[in-house]
């Protein structure tokens, strides 16, 4: 049998901490959410002045994130993003009732090479989405030092 990691609310908290701060110092208001490896919400944390969509669009970043594996900028990257009309998943946007974001800002959360979660922002634009996530799994690598959590932005599986 196979032992794997679970993410905790802990983690969680720790990881929307981190992702919070980053946005706080480049001064955009960000929502975050930090989802269990199904999809479903650990922690949500929006900022006072963040837009009210936030909640929602980074939970379906989170959750699209986690549930396939792979980080939501990656369905849309020219010329072949699998969800770029004419492309095998055109149209799975509209897939698990509007829930699937296919833009940038959800990434999965990957501890000794398995996917245990997601983490989704809404806020900023791309590049500061990313800033902020990037630093959410920047802190928790530096919390779980005797495990190995991909960081990079970029997960291609």
């Amino acid at each position: 049998m196979r032992r794997s990691f679970k993410l905790e609310l802990a983690e969680a908290r720790h990881m929307v901490a981190a992702a919070i701060k980053t946005s706080a110092e480049i001064g955009v208001l960000e929502t975050v959410c930090v989802t269990d490896e199904g999809g479903y919400p650990l922690a949500l944390e929006r900022m006072d002045g963040a837009r009210v969509t936030g909640p929602q669009i980074a939970w379906n970043k989170a959750f699209t994130a986690a549930g396939h594996k792979r980080s939501t900028h990656l369905f849309n990257q020219a010329p072949n993003g699998p969800a770029l009309p004419g492309n095998e998943a055109f149209g799975i946007q509209w897939s698990f009732e509007g829930k699937f974001a296919v833009f940038v800002g959800g990434f999965p959360i990957v501890v000794d090479d398995e996917v245990v979660g997601g983490i989704g922002l809404s806020g900023g634009n791309g590049e500061q989405d990313t800033k902020c996530g990037v630093a959410a799994l920047q802190a928790l690598q530096d919390l779980l030092r005797d495990h190995r959590v991909l960081v990079a932005a970029d997960i291609k599986k």
